[in-house]
């Protein structure tokens, strides 16, 4: 019997993110032929690049125009001084998708497939309703920032609701690139990413915010009660519930020998690498829209209400036209954010739903269902709310406390998984990083608890409607605490089987 730390999840025969025709080709890549399979092989920047591609499509999570919006907000509210807090939320964030990317890697399954597998019928239902909920208001967020988009782009000769049409059909341009493989689908959402950089850079530069200013707000932590609920959304929108499900699949998009434990470690270090460096541009492209907006309307009288909908004409407004006028810069940059994450919204959602469900769906029908799932209600919202910006900032914020709902359910589940040796075998997470990302994920669902707290105080009304409320309220909570438990009494038990087993043994 081989020795317990040499150990590794076992791989199952059911459906896997990528068939093996799919993936991108690693094995034997500047390899002799002479490694330990223990061992891991020594750094290659061939293989870096190989292997980089995932990290870079969970990044967009980190700038879709929800966070834009966040960040505008928090940058004409706040100023410079929540970009310490912007800092420290990417890093959380970067915590929670390398545990999911690890997960992917350790096991060959990604995060859904495993909790069908781990849960009753009944648990495994609702955690799929709420990842589909928290996907679907993603997506509305998604769509409606890249409809906004190109209203400004088309002098708004196109209208909200044709927008959304427009926006509809990249899930077949996102089919369309798949057809050519993992790698063209990935150096598209880099050229979207680059043009988000390149706008917002071009923002940056035209607008010339305070490099001092910036300096000491990434620097030196400053918070003040006129600006707690900007911290709250900077906190509360960095952990996308159908983006810890995304990264577990996307790992798998590359070919790693599990039956060497070096491989699949010196998978999970280049993965790390990957990721750390998508996520570092992110900070980098939302640190530009806050500072910018910083400079523009921090201490202003319409700083209160500036949104997706009006800020591009506010910027035009106030910095004036140019050879490229700032409004459309914005616009290009907006409409890149929004295509780019409902493109990756539509790949959550395929993992979700077959993950869940194992369906056995062809890719287009998939996506197509899953595009449904969104884009009927946001016609809908496109249709009423086109004439209204003060009422589609109010759908905005009900959205943001739709997906604040949903992250205990990717949160716990993942946490439980990787923290579980049964599953991960030798690359389960030790003591002092299980106690770290138990501690994030309590501040994490703590601060959006206050967000849901307050958004609630204030718009619940009337006795019926209390008590509706009230009700879900207990049930979500105890929900919450049956995944809690599940995952302490299971660890607890299944801790006592492999003695019992090596005594057998012996």
């Amino acid at each position: 019997m081989p020795p317990e730390d040499n150990r590794l999840p076992l791989l199952s025969d059911q459906d896997v993110a990528y068939e093996s025709g799919e993936k991108v080709h690693i094995v034997g890549i500047d390899e002799t032929g002479d490694e330990d399979s223990l061992g891991v092989p020594p750094f290659s920047w061939k293989k870096l690049w190989l292997f980089t591609g995932p990290g870079f499509l969970m990044s967009i999570a980190f700038l879709d125009p929800g966070n834009l919006e966040g960040d505008l907000q928090a940058g004409a509210i706040a100023g410079y001084s929540l970009l310490w807090l912007l800092m420290w939320a990417t890093a959380i964030g970067l915590l929670v998708q390398l545990l999911s990317a690890r997960l992917g890697v350790a096991t060959g399954r990604h995060l859904a497939e495993l909790c069908r597998e781990e849960y009753p019928t009944w648990a495994r239902m609702i955690l799929w309703v709420m990842a589909e909920l928290a996907l679907i208001g993603a997506d509305i967020q998604e769509v409606i920032g890249s409809a906004i988009a190109i209203k400004i782009l088309s002098n708004g000769a196109l209208p909200l609701w044709a927008g959304v049409v427009i926006t509809a059909c990249d899930c077949f341009i996102f089919l369309f690139l798949e057809n050519f493989g993992v790698r063209k689908l990935e150096a598209f959402f880099a050229v979207l990413i680059a043009t988000m950089a390149v706008s917002f850079a071009w923002m940056f530069g035209q607008t010339k915010p305070s490099g001092t200013e910036l300096l000491l707000g990434v620097l030196i932590p400053k918070l003040s009660s006129k600006t707690i609920k900007q911290a709250v959304g900077v906190v509360g929108c960095i952990i996308m519930p159908h983006n810890v499900f995304l990264h577990s699949a996307l790992v798998q998009s590359r070919e790693i020998d599990h039956s060497k434990k070096g491989r699949v470690q010196e998978a999970l270090n280049y993965y790390s690498i990957e990721s750390a460096a998508a996520l570092l541009i992110s900070f980098i492209i939302n640190l530009f829209v806050t500072t910018v907006f910083a400079k523009a309307f921090y201490g202003t009288e319409i700083a209160d209400s500036i949104g997706l909908v009006n800020a591009g004409q506010y910027l035009q407004e106030k910095f004036g036209g140019g050879l490229f006028p700032i409004l459309y810069i914005w616009a290009i940059g907006l409409l890149a954010a929004g295509q780019s994450s409902t493109i990756t919204g539509t790949y959550a959602g395929q993992f979700i739903m077959g993950g869940f469900l194992n369906l056995r769906l062809k890719k287009w029908i998939r996506a197509l269902i899953t595009r449904s799932f969104a884009i009927v209600p946001t016609m809908i919202v496109a249709l009423i709310f086109d004439t209204s910006e003060s009422a589609l900032d109010e759908l905005n914020e009900w959205l943001n406390v739709l997906q604040s709902i949903q992250i205990p359910f990717a949160l716990i589940p993942l946490l439980c998984l990787v923290s579980k040796e049964q599953i991960m075998g030798t690359f389960k997470i030790g003591s002092v990083l299980k106690t770290v990302a138990w501690l994030v994920a309590v501040l994490v669902i703590a601060i959006n608890g206050y967000l849901l707290l307050d958004f609630f105080s204030s718009e619940v009304t009337g006795v019926m409607f209390t008590s509706v409320v009230s009700a879900f309220t207990g049930a979500y909570i105890a929900f919450i605490i049956y995944l809690v438990s599940r995952g302490i009494t299971s660890s607890a038990w299944r801790r006592l089987l492999p003695s019992k087993e090596t005594q057998g043994i012996e």
